[in-house]
């Protein structure tokens, strides 16, 4: 049972640290259930300190933001044309095919491979769902219950996380002729679903 009490200042510096060391986005409830467990510290107060380190570092060359899986430190994007040079090898391209691959999961989730080769008009290469899945950017979430049994495919918090996204409802609205032209598609009765 968490009896030791901390000072709000005392608080602030654990989570701070704590978020810094974790290498990866880290969310309040893990917080309390691991570097704050044998504290005595309230979600409120854990709240209040997290918003006291995002106000601290709001004039500075990083910045606390929230993801989809909780709460890490990053680079403020204006700095981006210094910081890059730090890394001599270079961003990796995405393909065209990739990211309207990706878009689609991302905007019409559960979607079929099917679904997203009527959008997109073309086949989906084996190489593309292969390399969003081994980015962990997209996971089976099930099977569509037509012949076959075709994957549903979703984005997964690595996503969220990769795009600096708290949840999909942070995705840029899509415009309303393309939303029609998506819908459109999907509705088709045509669309066959193939076995993967």
């Amino acid at each position: 049972m968490a009896t030791k009490r901390i000072s709000d200042e005392q608080l602030v510096e654990i989570i701070e640290a704590a978020i810094f060391v974790a290498g990866k986005p880290v969310s309040k409830r893990h917080l309390k259930d691991t570097v704050l467990t044998e504290l005595s510290v309230s979600m409120t107060r854990i709240n209040l300190a997290i918003e006291q380190i995002q106000i601290h570092y709001q004039t500075r060359g990083i910045r606390l933001v929230e993801v989809g899986s909780g709460f890490r430190f990053q680079a403020c994007a204006s700095l981006a044309p210094w910081l890059n040079n730090l890394w001599q090898e270079r961003a990796p391209k995405y393909s065209r095919a990739l990211l309207e691959t990706l878009s689609l999961i991302a905007y019409r989730q559960p979607i079929t491979r099917g679904e997203i080769e009527q959008v997109r008009g073309v086949t989906v290469g084996s190489a593309i769902i292969k390399s969003l899945l081994e980015r962990e950017w997209i996971h089976v979430v099930g099977h569509k219950e037509v012949p076959g049994r075709p994957a549903l495919y979703a984005t997964t918090k690595q996503f969220l996380d990769y795009f600096s996204l708290t949840g999909l409802d942070n995705l840029p609205p899509l415009p309303k002729q393309q939303q029609s032209k998506i819908d459109q598609l999907l509705s088709d009765p045509s669309v066959r679903e193939l076995s993967e």
